[in-house]
């Protein structure tokens, strides 16, 4: 089971972009030398989706027709909805920050503790973060997920998280290896934080281990250029097709 968890990073750069695009484009070349027309329609095909993939305008279009959607949780409806506490996604750790001196919270998941921390504010409720050494973590990594986030939740937002799991290393383990922990103490309804990307499978592992589940989706994938600019190719559009193309292929893969 750990050798096929270990497989898993492997396994996704493969199949998804931009390394299939890529693999594609490198099969019609090596086509091309036997069959030239069909070789060359792979290689441009492969370049095509690569420039698709890249653009913002098809990762709205991915995010918004793919996977299920999860509207905004309104502080209202946690409040009278009977949510008993908040659980924060971990979304990975930079290992080495020269700058601080010390381990930080990736970008992802210092969103996701930010807009828990918002929420814990808003409605007084307690808050657990599930975060330990992802699949692919590197060797340079020593603190898990939890360990970070608990520091970074004290010393940016005065925050004490009160149940940490720290040792799960993908959303099926952040939910049951928290489910423990929050039943100790009779919590069974929950405002689960994370991507709105990542909310559909979320959602499934945590209602799967038994918790009642409130979405509180964040960091949705929106148009945010203006005409021409969303369909030409750019680091971001590649990296939230790729978030979503991913999702997709895990949602399909955790339900079976």
């Amino acid at each position: 089971m750990t050798e096929l968890g270990q497989l898993k990073p492997i396994l996704a750069a493969l199949v998804l972009p931009p390394a299939a695009p890529l693999l594609l484009t490198l099969l019609g070349l090596l086509l091309a030398t036997r069959k030239k027309a069909w070789g060359l329609l792979l290689a441009v095909a492969g370049v095509a989706l690569l420039w698709l993939v890249s653009c913002h305008a098809v990762a709205v279009w991915l995010a918004q027709n793919t996977l299920p959607q999860y509207a905004p949780a309104s502080v209202a409806s946690l409040k009278s909805g009977g949510v008993q506490a908040i659980v924060v996604l971990g979304g990975g750790v930079h290992p080495v920050a020269p700058e601080y001196g010390e381990a930080q919270s990736s970008p992802a998941a210092a969103m996701r503790l930010r807009y828990g921390a918002w929420l814990a504010r808003q409605t007084g409720l307690p808050v657990a973060f599930a975060g330990g050494m992802g699949w692919g973590a590197t060797d340079a990594q020593t603190l898990s997920e939890g360990e970070v986030a608990r520091r970074m939740a004290q010393q940016d937002y005065s925050l004490r998280l009160r149940w940490i799991d720290d040792q799960s290393r993908d959303t099926a383990e952040n939910a049951s290896l928290l489910r423990p922990l929050l039943q100790k103490d009779g919590i069974q309804r929950i405002a689960l934080v994370t991507h709105a990307w990542h909310m559909p499978r979320s959602v499934l592992a945590f209602e799967r281990a038994g918790f009642q589940v409130t979405a509180a989706p964040m960091s949705f994938i929106l148009p945010s250029r203006n005409g021409l600019l969303e369909w030409l190719p750019s680091s971001d559009g590649l990296d939230a097709s790729r978030v979503v193309l991913k999702e997709w292929l895990a949602l399909r893969v955790s339900r079976h």
